[in-house]
């Protein structure tokens, strides 16, 4: 699985709001895209998805923007993720057939395995919550690295 051009901007724009929570009011498109260096347009479509998934809240007209509709250390990435991208997956193969009764080749074996792998990604992006995302990156927190 790839994570997609619109999911990673998706979680730059929140970590930036995330940032920068302890300003009182909203953020405007304007200012997370110039903070990001994120094309505008783009992160507005973005912003909307999310906003529709609960995620961020908005304040229209002057000094608007927006806002985290809920704290910080319960956002997962993986929520993110979803909401601007539909579900976390390696593919859409189907369910494998069960107990062995696949007739496809072994097919079945494979379907398994992908669906085995989407369940790793879904698992390992709900680890992280914007809030350690944040301690990470102000080296408060350890960075991610892989385990051998």
């Amino acid at each position: 699985m790839r994570i997609s051009t619109r999911g990673d901007y998706a979680c730059r724009a929140l970590l930036s709001l995330s940032l920068h929570a302890e300003q009182a009011e909203p953020t405007s498109v304007r200012d997370i895209a110039e903070r990001t260096a994120l094309p505008q347009p783009y992160l507005e479509q973005i912003l909307l998805a999310l906003k529709g998934a609960g995620i961020v809240k908005s304040k229209r007209g002057v000094g608007g923007g927006y806002i985290l509709a809920k704290p910080a250390g319960e956002i997962r990435l993986s929520e993110i993720i979803s909401a601007v991208d539909g579900p976390i997956s390696v593919g859409d193969f189907g369910e494998p057939h069960k107990d062995g009764s696949c007739d496809h080749e072994g097919q079945c074996v494979l379907l398994a395995v992908w669906n085995l792998a989407s369940e790793h990604m879904r698992e390992h992006l709900a680890k992280y919550t914007l809030e350690e995302i944040v301690a990470i990156s102000k080296g408060a927190a350890a960075w991610p690295t892989v385990k051998k």
